[in-house]
């Protein structure tokens, strides 16, 4: 058989696959012979962190993924849930950080175009773009901040490039700061998309003799190695890694899309898999596996546009904008014809068998021959040893600062993390398409599906300083907090998608943090009823052998009969604040900034007030609403008013000065009319929910207890910041 492997260099050739002299004796066992490259390649792809899970499956297992309106959890391209009226909402999120650091540009984009691929092949028009990115500080003249000041550039021009051109909206995420960050950046991408529940197609290839048919672009040698690239740390000399990025083509994207969505309205396929991380490898042995059978695969005909390629790199590209169909026999033509319409490659390259293998043949040569079964059911499941971190030990007793609650606002309200994005979000299209109804960029995006009449919130989020401090306590509140930004517009949160991003997995410790995310994740879920239907695990995100923060970031989706607008209303209506303020600052916003330190203890986390807040928070007496997180309830109502151009003037019950600075979790501020006052008390009275009248909106000043700033002069302050920052205004 071609393409031996040169057995004296076996050591150094396992190492370039990331497989262990084990994995390879689990190879000739499953073969019962060696290996060739090409085999081990697949076997390498498929065995990496990045497609089967193996150090992180043991953990995921037990996450909540049923409900009575999930139609599909964990386990195909998306999940799927019920939105009504025969209605579903297709939603996945995944991580694209390595190849974002080596490439910020390309990085992104084909970011975003993967995750739209996994959303458009279960039948559903992608509708909306979240993104989640993470840097280190961009303040600053050092070089640190000068690279991701560059970074972040382009990243957003990435995100923006692809999405705008395939002309899906990006209506909202988040971006977050941290030193931990600076030698490995987060992206997070996260698309959702609507369509008729009898409309959802599945990854499958059943049936003995139907064609198998590759679509999209042709297949060239860019993205060799990317998931084994994502299944390692970066250390000096990576740089050299630029070609294991892909390159996207939106437009090429945008075609595939229209194509795969009107060959929806056909009945001439059974299966499709986006041909994602791992390329035809792995869509090629998921598509089998799904249905038990097996395939035969002609690599010669595989549309390429490079010279001399070979078996091993068309089975291992990562080019972008290409699927896999399993076609009805007979209709290949049929296919064909729908992507040659639109200027896309399409070719019958093999077909279905009954022989639970995948067979590669090369100009009728047989060049690898692997049974299904095993490669995807026996890859290593790695549970890895855990241990507590040394670290925690030392974080836990804090003295919080004193600082004049005056100076601590001024500080504050200028931090990166908590001024507005606009020159991130307005690089995006939000209103492309006719469903963005919420943009002021406030706790959660909303859609209006025009099938149904119903509206679907969305929000992306997660405190890494919470998750570094307690792992377990901070993956919950993610999962509470995504919820709270969804409930404060008046959708009741329903499910999440989760990207799990950590660092080296073969440090016990970074295990540890891992396990114990789950476990918050698990428990919030199940507490809260919103299951996990799709995610993503990302290891390996450090750099000289530091790695980032827990970051488990949680994507929240929920759908509502109606929605109501972030910004407050009137002039003159009450402010209530719902939930408890206790002098809570670990892993606080106040406590890195004037401490100096992400540490302390994390704030209480209580499930049936969170879901008695939801509730409340459904009620038709408020005007409108705003979570309270990052920075407390002086930076709630900072960015409150700034958005609403409406004044302020609170006074709240607090032990402490500083405490109005406090993240205590469960809580939320809402804009009453004077004549509900009444109603509105017995309303939270009879739900057992703490309330307390704590204002009035109007005037033009921001007034929280002793703090007080204009409201001109904030609003230049929130809106301005951030651009100052990236044009080096403000160093």
């Amino acid at each position: 058989m071609a393409f031996e492997i040169n057995k004296e260099n076996l050591d150094e050739i396992l190492e370039k696959h990331k497989l262990t002299k084990e994995d390879y004796e689990h190879i000739v066992k499953i073969l019962g012979r060696e290996p060739n490259l090409t085999e081990l390649g697949i076997f390498s792809a498929m065995w990496s962190e990045h497609c089967s899970y193996k150090s992180s499956k043991c953990y995921l297992k037990g996450f909540p993924t049923k409900a009575p309106w999930v139609i599909q959890g964990p386990g195909e391209n998306a999940g799927v849930i019920d939105i009504g009226d025969g209605m579903a909402a297709v939603f996945k999120m995944e991580s694209h950080n390595h190849p974002s650091f080596i490439e910020p540009y390309q990085g992104a984009a084909t970011g975003v175009g993967g995750i739209l691929r996994d959303v458009f092949t279960m039948g559903a028009r992608p509708v909306a773009n979240l993104n989640a990115i993470r840097f280190a500080d961009i303040r600053g003249n050092s070089e640190l901040s000068k690279l991701h000041r560059h970074l972040l550039s382009g990243v957003v021009a990435g995100i923006a490039g692809y999405g705008n051109c395939v002309g899906v909206p990006t209506i909202g995420g988040e971006t977050a700061f941290e030193d931990c960050y600076k030698g490995n950046i987060l992206v997070n991408a996260f698309a959702l998309g609507i369509c008729p529940q009898d409309e959802i197609f599945y990854a499958k290839a059943e049936g003995v003799g139907n064609p198998v048919i590759y679509v999209g672009s042709k297949t060239g040698r860019d993205g060799l190695g990317g998931a084994v690239m994502s299944s390692d740390s970066f250390k000096e000399g990576d740089e050299d890694q630029r070609p294991t990025v892909q390159v996207g083509d939106p437009f090429t994207e945008k075609l595939l899309m229209e194509a795969c969505l009107e060959l929806f309205k056909t009945d001439y396929i059974i299966g499709i898999q986006d041909m994602g991380a791992a390329g035809l490898t792995s869509s090629s042995f998921e598509m089998a596996s799904k249905s038990g059978s097996g395939l035969r695969l002609y690599l010669d005909k595989v549309p390429a546009r490079e010279e001399g390629m070979t078996p091993y790199e068309f089975m291992l590209s990562e080019s972008q904008e290409r699927m896999l169909i399993c076609a009805k026999k007979g209709y290949e033509e049929k296919v064909i014809e729908i992507f040659k319409k639109y200027g896309l490659d399409a070719e019958v390259i093999g077909e279905v068998t009954d022989t639970g293998r995948v067979e590669l043949f090369w100009h009728g040569e047989k060049v690898a021959d692997i049974p299904v079964a095993p490669i995807v059911d026996e890859a290593p499941e790695l549970c890895r040893p855990v241990k507590e971190p040394e670290y925690l030990k030392e974080i836990k007793d804090v003295e919080i600062p004193k600082v004049n609650p005056q100076e601590a606002f001024e500080k504050l309200i200028k931090e990166p993390e908590v001024v507005d994005k606009a020159w991130i979000y307005e690089q995006y299209d939000s209103m492309v398409g006719t469903s963005t109804v919420d943009t002021k960029r406030l706790d959660s995006s909303v859609l209006w599906v025009k099938e149904n009449n119903k509206f679907i919130g969305m929000s992306a989020d997660c405190n890494a300083r919470f998750c570094y401090i307690d792992p377990k306590k901070g993956a919950a509140a993610a999962v509470m907090e995504a919820g709270r930004n969804v409930a404060v517009k008046k959708i009741m949160p329903k499910a999440i998608t989760d990207c799990l991003n950590f660092g080296n997995p073969e440090n016990p410790e970074i295990m540890w943090q891992f396990k114990e995310a789950c476990e918050g994740i698990k428990e919030a879920c199940r507490e809260l009823v919103t299951p996990v239907v799709s995610g993503n695990v990302s290891l390996y995100n450090e750099n000289e052998g530091e790695g980032v923060f827990p970051t488990p970031e949680i994507a929240m989706v929920g759908v509502g009969d109606d929605y109501r607008s972030s910004e407050i209303k009137k002039d003159g209506s009450l402010i209530y604040l719902l939930g408890e303020t206790k002098p809570e600052f670990g892993g606080s916003l106040y406590l890195k900034v004037f401490g100096g330190k992400v540490a302390g203890t994390h704030p209480e986390i209580d499930y049936e007030k969170e879901k008695k807040l939801w509730q409340i928070l459904q009620n038709d007496l408020i005007l409108s609403a705003k979570d309270i997180s990052t920075g407390g309830i002086a930076i709630a109502a900072y960015k409150w008013a700034c958005v609403s151009n409406k004044g302020l003037d609170l006074e709240v019950d607090v032990e402490n000065p500083e405490d109005i600075f406090s993240e205590s979790l469960s809580r939320a501020m809402v804009e009453i009319r004077p004549e509900d006052k009444e109603e509105f008390e017995k309303v939270c009275k009879k739900a057992g929910i703490k309330y307390e009248l704590i204002g009035r909106s109007g005037g033009d000043k921001i007034k929280i207890n002793e703090v007080e700033i204009d409201l001109n002069k904030a609003k230049d302050i929130y809106f301005n910041t951030f651009p100052k920052i990236m044009k080096e205004e403000i160093l």
